[in-house]
């Protein structure tokens, strides 16, 4: 399958060294002519977006930069879909789940078709780009939560989480890289339209992350657990962060399954701590 990754992010990243037979592309994706030209240069089978803007170092960032936001996170994602669908290649789009503030509807969690809450600037452009692209024939879209992996990275909640004095303890849906990148490729493949939430199965907590860091990689590691209404409160952010809890109902009505995360978790701490000795 002749795959373009647009993005060179994080994720991008990860996928192209997932994927060493796909295309990497840093095309900026409001830019129209520039999208048209690197789809008729490699002419995919599928299309997958992980462009956008995520502010750094986090969020917040995207509250003072909403311009340069909305144009890669809403105007760039309906540019390339647009271009996408008059060559009729299939697109797969990086979505978020952090677009849901606090309990659903369902105790179960929130699912795929139900309306968001956003907050956050960020997270209304991401829910105002979904609420198009869900819409669109040959088009996906994945909402992951809060990337966990084995490769260090600035992006990765083991990284982020390891080095704040202060953390709170929330319960939540999360998405383990390896996870992603395979419930990515079969969407790619099976050409799912709509929304998925690929998160995988259960739910966690910040100190069940914490607690394998200790365990795996740094037993002296210490600190302060705090409330959620703290962040902002102590100035540690200026807008409240999502929590949410995920179901995936239409992942699994795909045939498509992800670990669940107790099991994905432990894994992928082993392995980052496997690859903190190595470099």
């Amino acid at each position: 399958m002749n795959i373009l990754i647009l993005g060179n992010g994080y994720l991008g990243n990860r996928m192209k060294r997932a994927w060493p037979d796909a295309t990497l592309s840093d095309v900026r994706i409001d830019d129209r002519a520039a999208v048209a030209r690197v789809l008729e240069e490699v002419k995919p089978d599928a299309v997958i977006n992980t462009a956008g803007k995520t502010g750094k170092p986090n969020v917040d960032w995207c509250e003072t930069h909403q311009e340069e936001t909305y144009r890669s996170n809403v105007v760039g994602a309906l540019v390339l879909a647009e271009e996408c669908r008059t060559r009729n290649i299939y697109m797969l789009h990086l979505g978020s789940g952090c677009i849901f503030y606090g309990p659903s509807p369902d105790p179960k969690g929130w699912v795929e078709e139900d309306f968001a809450n956003p907050i956050a600037f960020y997270s209304r452009t991401k829910y105002a780009a979904d609420l198009v692209l869900s819409k669109l024939p040959g088009v996906g879209v994945a909402r992951l939560r809060m990337p966990i992996d084995w490769i260090p990275n600035s992006r990765n909640l083991i990284d982020k989480l390891a080095v704040y004095p202060k953390v709170i303890d929330v319960e939540n849906s999360v998405t383990v890289v390896e996870d992603l990148l395979t419930t990515c490729r079969q969407l790619a493949e099976k050409k799912g339209e709509g929304v998925f939430h690929v998160a995988n199965e259960g739910t966690m907590r910040h100190k069940d992350l914490i607690a394998l860091y200790e365990k795996y990689v740094d037993p002296s590691h210490k600190n302060e657990w705090i409330n959620d209404e703290d962040l902002v409160k102590l100035g540690l952010a200026t807008k409240q962060r999502s929590n949410c809890i995920l179901q995936s109902p239409r992942l699994a009505a795909l045939g498509i399954k992800m670990r669940p995360i107790q099991e994905a978790l432990e894994d992928t701490m082993k392995r980052y701590a496997e690859e903190k000795k190595r470099i």
